[in-house]
């Protein structure tokens, strides 16, 4: 072993899970996140209703569906880093996309393609973690890609509107900054060296979707991991597309509703990696879990009858859990007998299938209840993040490391 490969046993593995913490922020998350609260602007200016709104949130998830399994198979089968790589400069291309739209129509149609990519990403770079570090460390590298998205998260709803649009000259431009965003950060994915254990990547690099999908369609641990994020993604996906519209329904100025989703991420930006770190050490990360579904649904839930200074609190109830919830979730899916690291892109990748379909649904069935009342969406998605409870029943547990 040469003294390159030495060196990957330290520093560079850092190196690789901060790449993969950026692409996270500035390609999954930011270019995602920025259209909440961008919809405003985006509906004065194409004359959009908020079910239109609702519809153009969703559908990327539609697309996304698939994208997530073929990406992560992908990945098994050829490698993260090219995979990530072409990822980044499809993803940049079909985002900036969506700032040619000049009707519902187009803005859904660019929507739909763009929603093929990002999916296709996070697979890969959970599955770098299981690689890079496996064993005892693994939660905690997927708390820090995670507190990548959810940093991504905060500072797409924290400046897009509110800077990025003012500055760069409207929503259109936003998008197109994003686009060049996600191009950059393709490029140095493109030099990323193998793992240490370079026989086992090469072992998981060939596993082809055709070899893997039955192999993980028949785990039992899979499908349940499927309807949780099924539940907890219909949830999340539907309440924070539709939450800075509500509350300028309220009244609420546009800096502090979307302030409001700012917090919503930075709270869970903070505690990603600690709950990360805590289902490493405390040894049942489903424990954890049940808790955080928990305050999901009543963090969410309860903001069809909260004003005022509680709807701060609930914000922060349900956004301290967001990302950790992700973290832990990928963490178990990865420890599960008979996925690991070679099949960990495929399971992930089949999982997103249940979590895209509900971000699909979601968010114009629930927008559309806001015509009865304007709180009753969130009961809504409350209900819907009951689901995970049921699936959290059926998975078996494997301890941490």
């Amino acid at each position: 072993m040469n003294l390159s490969h030495e060196k990957s046993d330290g520093s560079y593995k850092w190196y690789v899970l901060g790449l993969g913490s950026l692409t996270h922020a500035l390609v999954v998350a930011m270019p995602v996140m920025c259209m909440p609260v961008l919809f405003n602007e985006i509906s004065e200016d194409l004359g959009l209703s908020l079910v239109q709104v609702g519809a153009i949130w969703g559908v990327a998830s539609v697309s996304g569906m698939f994208s997530g399994l073929v990406g992560g198979s992908a990945g098994d089968r050829f490698g993260i880093r090219h995979t990530v790589s072409i990822a980044c400069l499809l993803a940049g291309v079909a985002g900036a996309a969506r700032g040619i739209s000049g009707d519902s129509l187009t803005l859904t149609v660019t929507s739909f393609i763009y929603g093929f990519l990002p999916p296709a990403i996070t697979p890969n770079i959970h599955k770098m973690c299981g690689v890079w570090f496996p064993g005892k460390r693994l939660g905690m590298a997927n708390g820090v890609v995670s507190a990548g998205m959810a940093l991504g998260f905060m500072m797409g709803s924290l400046v897009s509107a509110t800077v990025l649009s003012p500055w760069l000259g409207g929503w259109r431009n936003v998008l197109f900054f994003y686009g060049a965003l996600s191009v950059a950060v393709g490029i140095p994915w493109w030099k990323v060296r193998s793992s240490p254990d370079e026989s086992s990547v090469q072992e998981g690099s060939r596993v082809s979707l055709r070899k893997a999908l039955p192999h993980v369609g028949s785990l039992r641990s899979v499908w349940a991991y499927g309807l949780i994020t099924l539940g907890i993604g219909s949830c999340i996906q539907g309440s924070l597309g539709y939450l800075p519209l509500y509350l300028r329904a309220l009244g609420w100025a546009g800096p502090s509703a979307d302030g409001a989703l700012a917090t919503f991420h930075g709270v869970s930006l903070l505690f990603t990696i600690p709950l990360a770190l805590l289902s490493d050490r405390c040894g049942s990360r489903k424990g954890i879990l049940v808790i955080a579904t928990v305050m999901t649904i009543g963090g969410v839930g309860f903001l069809s009858i909260a004003d005022g200074m509680m709807i701060w609190v609930l914000v922060l109830l349900a956004g301290i859990v967001r990302d950790g919830y992700m973290a832990i979730l990928m963490t178990m899916v990865i420890e599960t007998e008979g996925i690991g690291a070679k099949y960990a892109g495929t399971a992930m990748g089949m999982t997103a299938i249940l979590y895209r379909f509900g971000g699909f649904f979601s968010p114009p069935l629930g927008n559309s209840l806001a015509a009865l009342n304007l709180g009753l969406p969130f009961v809504f998605w409350a209900g819907t993040a009951a689901l995970a409870f049921l699936g959290l029943y059926f998975v078996r547990e494997h301890a941490p490391g």
